[in-house]
C-alpha cells in the first residue's frame, strides 16, 4: 500500500512515542488530512476504538467524517473499512473504529469506554474543561494512550496556548511558540508539537497561496492564522502604546520628571469582579502616563480590604474611586481614607477611554503583573458585523477602569487640540520688520 504525502508529515505519521501531539498551523497545510491518515495508519496495525471530537456534533459529516471516507477510498481500502453514516461511525476488520462525538452533547460521552486515542479537531473551539473532561475519558487497561489536537492558533488568551504554551499571569512556561515556528517541529516532555502552513501542502495550487497572500491587505489578523499560522492578538489593540519596562527603571525614571503628577484610581469588585487599585505617575511635559503599583484581588470583603490598603490611610494620598459604589466609598472615609469618588456622565467610558488614548506612552511596571495581563494586549469588542465597539472591550478590564478613576479630571492634550494651539500662537505673534 501507498500514498503520496507532503514530507513535513512523513515522521509526524508514524511517530507513536509522546501522549500529546499538538498541530498547529495556516490554511489548507493539510495537517487535518494527514492527522486522520495517522489514525487510519495506526488502527489498521493495532485493534483501538479511537474518538474524533469537535465542539458541535453535526460539523463532523462535512469536515472529519468525509475526509475519513475520502482517505479510505483514495487508498483503496472499502474492502477493509465500512464507514457507517447513521450514526457516524468507521469500522474496522481487524476490530478497531472510530466514533465521533461533540461537546455540545456531553452526556453522550459518559457511555464511551476504552477510549486509548482522542483527536479534538479545530481543538481552540473546545471549551478548557471539555479538554479536562476527555483527559478522563482517555484510559485503556493495556494500550498506550494518546491524544491529538489540531487547530488554527487564535489569540494566545486562549486555553490551547495557556496549557501548551505559556501562561504569563500564572508565570507557567511550557514553551515559546516563536521557538516551534523556527523549528517546525519539537517534543517537550511527552508532547510532541507541530507547525505547518499552506507552503507544506505541495498539492495546494499556487491561486490559493496568493488568496491568502491577499489578507495581509486587508485583514491583518487573519493573514496572521491562516496565512502564517500563528498564534497572537486576535482583533484591534486599545493601547498600541502599552509597554513594560523594570521595576526599577521605572521608579529611576520617575523621580526625575521634573513636575510629576501622582494619581490613585479604585475599582471595585468582590465575587466575578476584582478590586483593583493602582499608583500611576503622569509626565505632563512628555504626555507619558507611568504604573508602578498595583492591588487586585477578588472575594475580598470591604473591612478586609480596608485592612490591606491600610497604607493609604496613614498617606493619606487621595484615591478617586468609582462613584457607582457610594456606599463603599462613604465606608473607606469613615475608616480615614482620603476617597472620593469619579465623575461619570453618559459617555464616559468611551471618553476616559479616549483620554488614555492620547498619551504618547503608557509604561508599566514588570511588578503589575495583572494590569500588564490585562491593558497589554486589550483588544475592543466587536458587534455582529465585526465592526469594532469603542467603549467595550474583549473582557472587563479592572486596571483600565481604576486607571480612569485616577485621572479623572486630568485632560491630556491631543495632537490635533496640540497643532491647533500653536496655529494659534503663530497668528498672534507679531512679525518683524523687513529690513
Amino acid at each position: 500500500m501507498e500514498k503520496e504525502v507532503n514530507p513535513h508529515f512523513e515522521n509526524f505519521l508514524f511517530d507513536w512515542k509522546q501522549k500529546f501531539q499538538v498541530l498547529v498551523g495556516g490554511y489548507g497545510s493539510s495537517k487535518s488530512y494527514h492527522v486522520a491518515l495517522k489514525i487510519i495508519l495506526k488502527l489498521l496495525q493495532e485493534k483501538r476504538t479511537a474518538l474524533v471530537v469537535r465542539e458541535v456534533y453535526d460539523t463532523h459529516r462535512d469536515s472529519t467524517f468525509s475526509l475519513f471516507e475520502e482517505i479510505i477510498e483514495d487508498m483503496g481500502l472499502a474492502d477493509k473499512i465500512r464507514c457507517v453514516s447513521s450514526p457516524m461511525q468507521i469500522r474496522f476488520l481487524n476490530g478497531s473504529k472510530i466514533i465521533f462525538k461533540g461537546m455540545d452533547k456531553p452526556a453522550k460521552l459518559k457511555s464511551i469506554n476504552n477510549i486509548s486515542l482522542i483527536w479534538l479537531e479545530e481543538c481552540s473551539e473546545i471549551k478548557y474543561a471539555g479538554f479536562k473532561e476527555l483527559l478522563g475519558r482517555l484510559r485503556h487497561p493495556k494500550l498506550k494512550l494518546h491524544m491529538i489536537l489540531s487547530t488554527n492558533p487564535v489569540g494566545e488568551d486562549n486555553w490551547v496556548y495557556l496549557h501548551f504554551f505559556q501562561d504569563k499571569l500564572n508565570k507557567r512556561f511550557v514553551l515559546d511558540d516563536r521557538e516551534l515556528y523556527q523549528n517546525r517541529t519539537m517534543v517537550i516532555g511527552d508532547t510532541y508539537y507541530h507547525h505547518s502552513v499552506a507552503d507544506d501542502n505541495l498539492f495546494l495550487p499556487n491561486s490559493y497561496i496568493e488568496q491568502l497572500e491577499e489578507m495581509k491587505e486587508y485583514d491583518p489578523d487573519l493573514y496572521r492564522i491562516a496565512r502564517k499560522g500563528r498564534f497572537g492578538l486576535n482583533g484591534v489593540r486599545v493601547l498600541p502604546q502599552f509597554e513594560t519596562m523594570e521595576h526599577r527603571k521605572v521608579m529611576k525614571v520617575i523621580n526625575l520628571i521634573k513636575k510629576p503628577l501622582f494619581r490613585v484610581g479604585m475599582d471595585f469588585g468582590f465575587v466575578d469582579s476584582y478590586n483593583a487599585v493602582l499608583r500611576m505617575v503622569v509626565d505632563m511635559e512628555k504626555q507619558y502616563l507611568y504604573v508602578y503599583w498595583e492591588y487586585y484581588k477578588k472575594g475580598m470583603t470591604d473591612d478586609k480590604t480596608a485592612e490591606e490598603l491600610k497604607e493609604f490611610k496613614e498617606s493619606g494620598e487621595r484615591i478617586i474611586a468609582d462613584s457607582a459604589e457610594a456606599k463603599a466609598i462613604q465606608y473607606y472615609r469613615q475608616q480615614g481614607f482620603n476617597m472620593y469618588g469619579a465623575t461619570k456622565y453618559q459617555g464616559s467610558r468611551l471618553a476616559n477611554t479616549k483620554k488614555m488614548k492620547r498619551f504618547k506612552k503608557i509604561i508599566c511596571s514588570d511588578a503589575c503583573e495583572n494590569t500588564i495581563h490585562e491593558l497589554e494586549n486589550l483588544v475592543y469588542a466587536k458587534d455582529k458585523n465585526g465592526n469594532i465597539i469603542p467603549d467595550e472591550f474583549a473582557i472587563d478590564p479592572h486596571t483600565f477602569s481604576a486607571a480612569w478613576y485616577g485621572l479623572d479630571g486630568y485632560e491630556v492634550t491631543n495632537l490635533k487640540d496640540e497643532a491647533q494651539n500653536q496655529s494659534r500662537s503663530t497668528r498672534q505673534r507679531p512679525r518683524g520688520r523687513r529690513r
